[in-house]
């Protein structure tokens, strides 16, 4: 072969080799390359290597990262509730990379920096923005940043589709309202949150202070319970023993009288078989009779006394339990209502401080129920007026109901002090007919009395209104009477 065609096939090669090279391209991720011209589809290159044909295909670039895009409201919007507010927040966004939405995207945004892709942005974003404020209120955009977020991020995506733009997240970054009701919402919470935990503690305050009292009560009952179990077999001792002495001393009156039975027997014996010769001796033994039986009535007494000691002081002795007892029970009543005092005082003190907090809002509502009771006492006065008439017209009647509407009063407030005696021991002539008689003529007493204080007889208008009112009655039965006898005669 001819060596000037070798070379010519060689640089034909190099040349060729040459334009491949030169037409060599490697995208990378964050960068989409568009190679068209030689196909009908363009080529797309994302982060991998591919070739351009020099002078028969184009390369154009598209940016496939993640933007940011600052939007905001650029003045006061209102809400829901009429509140204007001024926003801040941040979208993140990047071009589709699915076939239909980077073809979008190419249309769109096709060898633009990142500053014009985020000013061709801004102006929809701000306005989906403006559109979602006026949707939701003040008090929500503050506590739910997250759900306002998402929902400019869902009403936006719909216009980014149709751009072949991918909304990844929207961010709230500053909410500031007109009037600064931002700052009022949250002094008004942290109040609340200040009452609830002085509620809170007043409430474990007083719950630590009743079960201190409770502890201290059940400590109280045990030391009561234990001193008058110890009482009561201190008195069963005693009773034990009275009881013992007793025996012991009617063991002794009886040894006592076997002696003298004995001694007496022994004693006739002596004096039946001396009487022949003794008889001047009979008067001192008559008289030493009558000193025998003085002793034995002496003892006798001595015994029955001795009885009535033992008894009294057993008696005693139970009376000084129960005195014990019921002064006990009054210490433990003292104590338990101290420790219930210094509880409800504590309690009145966290109510106290409720009541300062609520009394702000109380006021208001006491202006208006001032008004409603102003309304309520004119109509009750005017009221009054009428009745006053009314009793004008109805004279001694309207002084009849009065007088019978008050005399029950009467009648308890004379029985009243009968409430506080707990029991009535009635001798003699005392009964329970009696009883009632002297209630009843106090009653009458105070009702003579009202009689002569207001120069008012109470009897006279009482007999004069049922006098009319059987005059009445009198007269219709005879009207009726006549009638009758019309009748029959016709």
């Amino acid at each position: 072969m001819d060596i000037g065609i070798i070379i010519a096939i060689v640089v034909a090669v190099v040349v060729i080799l040459a334009i491949l090279a030169s037409g060599y391209v490697k995208a990378p991720p964050d960068i989409a390359y568009i190679i068209s011209g030689f196909k009908k589809e363009p080529k797309i290159l994302i982060g991998r290597a591919g070739i351009r044909i020099p002078f028969l295909e184009r390369k154009d670039n598209l940016i496939v990262k993640q933007i940011s895009v600052d939007i905001k409201t650029n003045g006061y919007i209102p809400t829901l509730d009429f509140i204007g507010v001024d926003i801040d927040a941040v979208a993140k966004i990047r071009v589709k990379t699915d076939e239909n939405g980077i073809k979008l995207a190419m249309k769109n945004f096709l060898n633009m920096r990142e500053e014009q892709i985020v000013v061709a942005l801004t102006d929809s974003l701000q306005g989906n923005m403006r559109e979602i404020i006026g949707t939701v209120k003040l008090k929500e955009l503050c506590t739910d940043r997250k759900k306002f977020g998402d929902e400019v991020q869902g009403k936006a995506q719909n216009d980014m589709n149709a751009l072949g733009i991918e909304i990844i997240s929207c961010n709230i970054q500053r909410i500031d309202d007109e009037k600064g009701l931002i700052v009022a919402l949250g002094q008004d919470n942290m109040s609340q949150i200040q009452k609830d935990a002085s509620i809170a503690k007043a409430q474990a305050d007083r719950d630590v202070a009743i079960a201190e009292a409770e502890a201290k009560k059940a400590a109280n009952e045990a030391e009561v319970l234990a001193n008058t179990d110890i009482a009561t077999r201190q008195n069963e001792l005693r009773i034990k023993q009275a009881e013992l002495k007793k025996m012991s001393d009617i063991k002794q009156a009886e040894a006592d009288a076997a002696y003298e039975i004995q001694k007496e027997a022994q004693r006739k014996t002596i004096e039946v078989t001396s009487a022949e010769a003794n008889i001047a001796k009979q008067e001192k033994e008559i008289e030493l009779k009558k000193k025998e039986a003085e002793v034995k009535e002496q003892e006798l007494s001595a015994t029955i006394k001795k009885q009535a000691d033992a008894d009294k002081y057993r008696q005693q002795q139970m009376a000084d339990v129960e005195l014990y007892k019921r002064q006990k029970d009054a210490e433990a009543r003292k104590f338990e209502m101290e420790r219930e005092a210094e509880a409800m005082r504590i309690n009145a003190e966290a109510k106290k401080y409720q009541a300062e907090q609520e009394a702000e809002g109380i006021r208001a509502k006491g202006i208006a129920e001032a008004e409603a009771i102003k309304a309520k006492a004119i109509a009750e006065a005017e009221g009054i007026d009428k009745k006053a008439e009314a009793m004008a017209k109805m004279k001694d009647a309207s002084i009849l109901e009065m007088y019978f509407n008050i005399l029950p009063d009467i009648a308890a407030n004379v029985a009243k002090p009968l409430e506080s005696i707990d029991r009535i021991t009635m001798y003699g002539e005392g009964n329970t007919a009696k009883l009632v008689e002297d209630i009843t003529k106090s009653t009458t007493q105070i009702t003579e009395g009202l009689t002569q204080s207001l120069g008012f007889d109470i009897k006279s208008v009482l007999a004069g209104a049922l006098g009319a009112k059987v005059l009445d009655k009198d007269k219709d039965n005879k009207n009726d009477g006549g009638n009758a006898a019309a009748d029959e005669d016709y």
